[in-house]
């Protein structure tokens, strides 16, 4: 079955956002992000103002997609964690959910150590809040979503005018 499309509620951006900024904290990193695997940047934290966020984001979902492909000739279903190290600024990304891709850009003042912790940590609760994200999107009657009013006839409606 295929992925519903993700659809971003104000509650859940709010929550994600909190988890982004405590683990910017929390790992003494440079810039967090959180990206869906179509490359659409959907939350940031930390000094991101320098970086073309936009390409970024498109990269990284292009790198999970191709390490996905690498996965597959080896019989895995994926690599969930990947790290990146540079001279100055390394890349930790972490998949979460299946769904969404999670990036932690830190430099000397941290240590992958440190970052793979709170990563963890992170991960569990952005887990916990896309698994309601998703049942909103599946039974849009939970959370008073606006949609939950609207019924086929209001559809036909609208384009029979």
């Amino acid at each position: 079955m295929a992925d519903p499309q993700l659809v971003m509620y104000e509650e859940e951006f709010v929550q994600i956002q909190q988890v982004c900024d405590k683990l910017i904290r929390d790992a003494n990193a440079l810039v967090v992000f959180i990206v869906d695997k179509n490359g659409q940047l959907i939350a940031t934290s930390g000094d991101y103002e320098h970086l073309d966020t936009t390409s970024l984001a498109s990269l990284t979902a292009g790198n999970i997609a191709a390490t996905g492909g690498m996965a597959k000739l080896l019989k895995e279903n994926e690599f969930a964690t990947q790290f990146h190290e540079g001279e100055k600024q390394n890349i930790h990304i972490q998949i979460v959910g299946q769904r969404v891709i999670l990036v932690v850009i830190f430099d000397e003042r941290s240590s992958l150590g440190l970052v793979r912790l709170r990563v963890r940590k992170a991960n569990e609760h952005l887990n916990d809040i896309f698994e309601s994200l998703l049942r909103k999107v599946q039974d849009p009657s939970i959370g008073n979503s606006p949609f939950a009013e609207i019924t086929d006839e209001d559809i036909d409606n609208l384009f029979n005018d």
